[in-house]
């Protein structure tokens, strides 16, 4: 299943989504964690040291190899320079699945271990002085949106997103891409502001919004939140000594977590498989086709100066039974390389 965490900028969401693939490491599911945000603090939060977080390699510099590889044999794909972010698979098209090996894994993906647990790690890679006044940030998370159009997910596999901040999140249809999309607000004004607009953006496209309140410290944060989402308030997160020793490089045993929040990260779980259980393949294969059409029409198409619509495969609809290959290498957990060494 898909999951994304937003939030405004300082609300936590990269310190939540720590948290909940640190708890889906601990109990043994499958993980593939991205950081997709202009900050790029997820690799911190996992554990990794600042010189090994920098020395992340960038899906956004391996463009061309996974449009490559993910195009495969799909002849409506002329070349992988006609592919934008949004260009769906079809009949010929390769997959990504979360345990195999492959070559975007081997070349995006760096496998840490999280009290022993092995996670795979992607990021977009962070927003350079080179890229000011030149690019935009969603060119670079164009990368994750193109695996996750391709990404075929199990319900016990788990691809965890920290998307960028406030409504950002909204440049792309990436948003449509997630099971459940789990929204950090702090209890104030402010906090409970980017859910209002997200909940307005997102109401057309039948997206799996809940609230998850952080940083509250007694029951009148909790009603002032209630008030405020409503039912889409899901759990809240109060302080944590274990999150300070993490925030300070000393974290302890994450089975040390305090139980009042190990039972809320268990309530996102049961939230995403209760949303993963309903996932329509046909719909979440209609709303892909959707944004690629409005991308090629808005500026795809005279960017690589093909007609995108072409590569849409009418018949195709992505579901776990399709894009199964006899030469992939397939394991249960992914195995850890080496530290990442910087530049």
């Amino acid at each position: 299943m898909k999951i994304a965490f937003v939030g405004k900028g300082g609300s936590g969401k990269t310190t939540l989504s720590s948290l909940f693939i640190r708890h889906l490491a601990a109990n043994e599911a499958p993980v593939v964690a991205v950081d997709a945000d202009i900050n790029q603090h997820l690799g911190a939060a996992l554990g990794l040291g600042e010189d090994e977080a920098a020395a992340l390699p960038a899906l956004g510099a391996h463009l061309p190899l996974i449009k490559e590889y993910l195009r495969g044999s799909n002849p409506r794909i002329a070349s992988a320079d006609s592919m934008i972010k949004t260009t769906p698979p079809g009949a010929g098209s390769r997959l990504l699945r979360i345990t195999e090996d492959n070559p975007v894994y081997e070349a995006c993906a760096h496998t840490l271990l999280l009290d022993g647990d092995p996670v795979r790690l992607m990021a977009t890679g962070p927003f350079t002085e080179a890229d000011l006044g030149v690019a935009c940030y969603h060119s670079k998370v164009g990368a994750v949106e193109l695996c996750l159009n391709h990404l075929v997910d199990g319900p016990d596999e788990y691809v965890v997103v920290d998307m960028t901040a406030g409504s950002d999140s909204f440049a792309s249809g990436m948003f449509t891409r997630f099971d459940v999309t789990f929204l950090v607000a702090e209890p104030t004004r402010k906090g409970v502001s980017v859910y209002r607009q997200y909940k307005e953006y997102a109401r057309d496209f039948g997206v799996s919004l809940k609230v998850v309140g952080n940083k509250v410290q007694g029951p009148e944060d909790i009603e002032f939140l209630q008030d405020e989402v409503g039912e889409d308030l899901l759990v809240t997160f109060g302080h944590s000594d274990w999150v300070r020793a993490m925030e300070k490089g000393r974290p302890a045993a994450f089975e040390l977590l305090e139980a009042t929040n190990r039972l809320a990260l268990q309530a996102l779980q049961d939230a995403a498989e209760d949303s993963y259980a309903g996932r329509d393949w046909a719909k979440y294969t209609e709303q892909m086709v959707h944004f690629h059409l409005r991308n090629a029409e808005s500026w795809g198409n005279a960017k690589t100066g093909v007609d995108l619509a072409e590569q849409v495969d009418p018949g195709f609809v992505l579901n776990e039974a399709v894009g199964i290959r006899d030469e992939v290498l397939v394991s249960p957990r992914p195995t850890p390389r080496p530290a990442p060494q910087p530049a």
